[in-house]
């Protein structure tokens, strides 16, 4: 299986760039933020500190997550509902962003996302692919943006999502969660020693063709 891993902060693109490609080599994209986003929505819907290790470490023994691929679209399943819809709000961030930077989360989805990639080519987007989840990915790349950029990028979604919000408030976040996912203890968002950097503050054209000459190569076309 060839296997391609992108790390990067919040609101880089991962996501839209890990689907062009994913659907340009015909790869399964693996969103390993949905995931932990999943999580994040189960612990605000049942009102869980997300920062409460042992608090939430009993609230995954209540939490069946499970993903599927529908005409080739990742959809995330919380206790037999697709929640996938519900997953991208402002609040799931930051539920998702205090409860990842705890083991229990992170060792209840390691083996599930490394198991996609033993069945599948697999473009797999996240925090700590490349230096955790996937260390022996045949690419590893690292992308980043202009925090403004991000922000202007995560505004827009959640206003097309019909979220009221200012963007102070999202750039804001994204400071916040930026600090906290590369300052955790445990699989901090750092690139990984081989990683390439990919930025993607300008337009995303540049962005894909950047990483298809990499990928190209690796794959000897």
């Amino acid at each position: 299986m060839f296997s391609i891993a992108i790390d990067g902060p919040s609101g880089a693109g991962k996501s839209t760039v890990a689907d062009i490609l994913a659907e340009e080599y015909g790869f399964v994209h693996v969103d390993t933020g949905a995931m932990y986003r999943t999580i994040g929505l189960y612990l605000l819907r049942n009102q869980i500190d997300p920062s409460d290790e042992n608090a939430v470490s009993k609230a995954l023994c209540n939490l069946d997550l499970n993903v599927e691929y529908i005409d080739k679209k990742q959809h995330v399943y919380l206790n037999g509902e697709d929640v996938t819809p519900f997953i991208r709000t402002n609040e799931v961030s930051t539920y998702a962003s205090k409860s990842s930077a705890l083991k229990p989360v992170r060792d209840y989805l390691l083996d599930a996302q490394r198991n996609v990639a033993k069945k599948y080519n697999v473009i797999m987007d996240g925090r700590d692919i490349g230096t955790v989840i996937l260390p022996h990915a045949n690419v590893k790349f690292f992308m980043n943006a202009s925090t403004e950029s991000r922000a202007h990028r995560r505004h827009k979604e959640l206003l097309e999502k019909g979220e009221s919000i200012t963007f102070e408030k999202v750039l804001s976040s994204m400071l916040e969660r930026d600090k906290n996912d590369s300052s955790r203890k445990i699989a901090p968002a750092i690139p990984a020693e081989d990683s390439i950097p990919l930025d993607n503050s300008g337009p995303i054209e540049e962005t894909i063709a950047f990483a298809k000459n990499v990928i190209n190569e690796r794959l000897g076309k």
